[in-house]
């Protein structure tokens, strides 16, 4: 009976060490403003650690990453993983979240760098982090750069498209639409250069509705590969190699606009950050609702080495 006294406490024990290191860190709820809310994660027993920014991709994605019935927690597992590396972060939900309870009409893509924009103002005037950076994912590398210029020390783009919005929906739509190929294409080129049309498929109503539209034109008028060619800070460019939403010729293309950016292809890594070898487009949007899955294995080397760098430039 004492050896199982004994045992059962070794195992409580152990446990507990393995809980201790795995949640060292802190958890605070944040309200930037009243457009924005987030959670600052903290590393325990670190003065004045670096912080990083997470800036969500497209739709109503919330802090965790995650939107609707996808629910993958990729955002809240980067950000714990991190803090165990003494990596400060804050993610956010998204503007789009609180269109309903705060009543907006629109919303336009400057409305989301206006958000990341008074994020870097509220923690720069906090003064407690070494250096702040921004980490866009998808549509919010673009809301990155654009926030960034002179509000961040450093700038990282993961599944960033490099080329404008109008180029990559029209080769995405055509590729499952062929025939309707030089409608789409028309349609997009006359919103990028009028504002709007009315001339577009009608299969893709809801694409094209007078919302839609109109928050496409101010997200349209951005190329991000000329922009991110302004910035004049540390730059990482992440891609992965079986991402089935950004090809790596897009994360290519960042890197080859600016002189000051590392570019790193994951091998296998998707767009929610696992790893997965298929090829099977089935298989790979699976992962996209399985929080259970574990992070692509380099994801949190990569930036870790990345961020820790930084303190010696």
């Amino acid at each position: 009976m004492r050896n199982l006294k004994l045992s059962l406490f070794l195992i409580f024990f152990g446990s507990f060490i393995a809980f201790s290191q795995e949640r060292a860190f802190t958890e605070e709820e944040i309200a930037v403003d009243k457009f924005t809310d987030g959670t600052l994660v903290l590393p325990s027993n670190a003065d004045k650690p670096p912080l990083v920014i997470f800036t969500q991709g497209s739709g109503p994605t919330n802090r965790d990453g995650n939107q609707n019935s996808l629910n993958s927690d990729f955002a809240k597992k980067i950000a714990h993983k991190l803090a165990n590396e003494g990596i400060a972060s804050f993610r956010f939900d998204k503007r789009s979240i609180k269109k309903k309870e705060l009543n907006l009409e629109t919303i336009s893509f400057d409305d989301f760098v206006t958000d990341v924009e008074n994020i870097l103002s509220h923690f720069k005037e906090e003064g407690s982090f070494s250096n702040l950076i921004i980490a866009g994912h998808s549509q919010g590398s673009l809301i990155g750069i654009l926030a960034t210029k002179d509000n961040a020390d450093a700038f990282i783009s993961i599944a960033g498209a490099g080329e404008s919005i109008n180029h990559i929906l029209a080769a995405q739509l055509s590729a499952q639409l062929p025939q309707l190929k030089d409608e789409i294409k028309t349609s997009l080129q006359e919103i990028k250069e009028n504002g709007s049309t009315t001339e577009y498929p009608k299969i893709l109503g809801s694409l094209f509705s007078p919302q839609n539209q109109a928050f496409l034109a101010t997200w349209m008028k951005y190329d991000p590969s000329r922009e991110i060619a302004k910035l004049e800070i540390p730059v990482l460019i992440i891609n992965g190699t079986n991402d089935a939403q950004v090809k790596e010729e897009q994360a290519e293309m960042l890197h080859n606009a600016t002189s000051n950016s590392d570019l790193v292809l994951l091998k296998d890594m998707n767009h929610v950050f696992r790893e997965i070898s298929s090829k099977d487009l089935t298989k790979n949007y699976q992962t996209y609702n399985n929080p259970e899955l574990p992070l692509h294995p380099e994801i949190i080397p990569v930036l870790t080495d990345f961020i820790k760098n930084l303190e010696n430039k």
